[in-house]
């Protein structure tokens, strides 16, 4: 996610000159950034007054390399952390600053992601407009002033492309159980997803608008969604996996 955002920053203009990029195993497209001059791990005297600090780690590994990182961190740096589940307090802590906390999603890979932010209170509101910036890079950016809405929010959206996946996944291997060629199904279900996915981003109809538009009354749609919407179907689905993840992102806060 930190590459996806630091490609868009550069496709946008920002001199790589000014970025500096703090990771101890770089990947091929990391490496390729520093290749136009961006700077691989420098010392905090070498990268100089930073101005703004963004922390993409795994959240598990944020306690341990926090303490190396602090030292690049001045009172003035803000801080913009896209970890699940790691607070503004622990942010704080950890690290000082002015700290916004954001949750992106991996469409931020093609410009395409959702990001949800929220900003300390001693954030200045130029320091909230550079952080709209950095990340608006990757895709369209809301903000909220309650953070405790930010569990429900890497639940839905953070996670959420997993969810579509594997609907795509499911959609192929139930093509193929109805007598279809596994690469066909693959296809067809792969196309199928992202297309309705495209269609829904240019609509400006709802997406239940949009579902009762496919669906003839007593024809094939119907049917199936007679089984989607049941009882147990995907409204119960995905009410408990949102529930979970939710959960497990409180746990990780802790």
């Amino acid at each position: 996610m930190g590459g996806a955002m630091l490609s868009g920053w550069l496709v946008q203009g920002l001199d790589p000159r000014r970025v500096a990029v703090i990771e101890p195993h770089p990947s091929d497209e990391i490496r390729a950034h520093l290749a136009r001059a961006a700077r691989l791990n420098p010392s905090p005297q070498e990268a100089g007054t930073i101005a703004a600090f963004v922390v993409a780690l795994k959240p598990q590994a944020f306690r341990e390399a926090g303490p190396a990182l602090k030292p690049y961190i001045d009172a003035a740096t803000l801080v913009v952390s896209i970890m699940a589940g790691t607070t503004i307090a622990s942010l704080a802590e950890v690290l000082g600053g002015h700290v916004v906390r954001a949750m992106p999603n991996t469409p931020a890979a093609i410009g395409r992601g959702i990001t949800v932010a929220v900003a300390a209170k001693d954030v200045s509101d130029a320091q909230r407009a550079t952080a709209d910036g950095l990340l608006r890079a990757t895709g369209s950016v809301e903000w909220v002033n309650d953070e405790g809405l930010m569990d429900a929010v890497t639940a839905v959206s953070g996670s959420g492309p997993a969810y579509v996946f594997l609907l795509a996944e499911e959609l192929a291997r139930a093509g193929v159980a109805a007598g279809l060629p596994e690469a066909l199904a693959t296809k067809l279900a792969r196309e199928t997803v992202a297309g309705s996915g495209e269609l829904l981003h240019r609509s400006d109809l709802a997406a239940s608008t949009l579902r009762q538009n496919v669906t003839s009354p007593g024809g094939t749609t119907a049917a199936a969604l007679e089984v989607l919407m049941g009882k147990e179907g995907v409204q119960s689905l995905l009410t408990r996996a949102v529930a979970a993840a939710t959960k497990r992102s409180k746990e990780l806060a802790k």
